[in-house]
C-alpha cells in the first residue's frame, strides 16, 4: 500500500514534499494535486516507472505524454519553442492547459511518439505542484489520473488509495481538485490545434 501524505494545499510541508520527491527519485510513481485533478506522476527517465503509468492507465505509445514544468525555462529545455509560439505560452501559463510540441534531445525516447517527435508540456497553477517540481529541480512526467473507462480525473485522494494505492508509490493529499482536465492545444504549427477542450478557456486559440 502506498503512503499518504497529507499536506496543506496553501502552505504544503517542506518535510513531506522532500519525502515525496525522494519516492520519485528513487522510481517511485505518485499521485498529486494539480490545478485539473490529480495526476500521476515519475522521473523523466525512469521506465519502470512510466511503464507502471500506462499499465495503471492503458495507455499506448501513441499517447502523448506530459511533462509538468514548473516555468517558461523549464519548457524550453524540453520543446522547441519559437518566438510566436513564446508569446502564447506567456500569455497562458501557468495554467490548466497541456501544450503538444516538438521534442527536444532532452525528453528520453520512451516518452515519444513513435511516428512524430512531440511531447506535451504544462505548467500548473497549484502551490503543491510547484512545491515538488521546486524541489525536484526539473521536469517530472505526468499524466492526468483518470481510470480506465471514464473520461473525468479522479479529484478525491481517499477514493485514489483505495483504488490505487496497492500500485502507487505514494499518493499525496493536498484537498479536493477541479473536476475538468486540461485544454490541449497542439502549437507544432500556427495557427493552433484545439484537441481536447477542458478547464483551461480555449477561447484564445481558436
Amino acid at each position: 500500500m502506498s503512503q499518504f501524505l497529507s499536506m496543506h494545499p496553501d502552505n504544503p510541508q517542506p518535510r513531506l514534499i522532500q519525502q515525496a520527491i525522494d519516492i520519485v527519485r528513487k522510481g517511485g510513481v505518485i499521485a498529486y494535486p494539480t490545478d485539473s485533478g490529480y495526476a500521476l506522476g515519475c522521473l523523466l527517465g525512469e521506465k519502470k516507472a512510466v511503464e507502471k503509468i500506462k499499465w495503471l492507465r492503458q495507455l499506448d505509445d501513441r499517447h502523448n505524454f506530459t511533462l509538468m514544468c514548473s516555468d517558461l525555462s523549464d519548457i524550453g529545455t524540453y520543446a522547441k519553442v519559437d518566438n510566436s509560439v513564446f508569446r502564447l505560452l506567456k500569455a497562458h501559463t501557468p495554467g490548466a492547459y497541456t501544450f503538444i510540441l516538438d521534442a527536444t534531445n532532452d525528453v528520453p525516447r520512451l516518452l515519444l511518439h513513435p511516428k512524430r517527435r512531440s511531447i506535451g508540456v504544462r505548467v500548473p497553477d497549484h502551490v503543491i505542484t510547484h512545491a515538488l517540481l521546486d524541489a525536484l529541480g526539473s521536469a517530472m512526467m505526468s499524466v492526468t489520473l483518470i481510470p480506465v473507462g471514464e473520461t473525468l480525473p479522479m479529484t478525491d485522494p481517499e477514493e485514489i488509495q483505495e483504488r490505487f494505492g496497492a500500485h502507487l508509490d505514494a499518493v499525496i493529499d493536498g484537498g479536493a481538485c477541479h473536476l475538468e482536465p486540461t485544454t490541449v492545444v497542439d502549437l507544432r504549427d500556427l495557427p493552433p490545434v484545439i484537441l481536447r477542450h477542458g478547464r483551461g478557456d480555449s477561447a484564445a486559440f481558436e
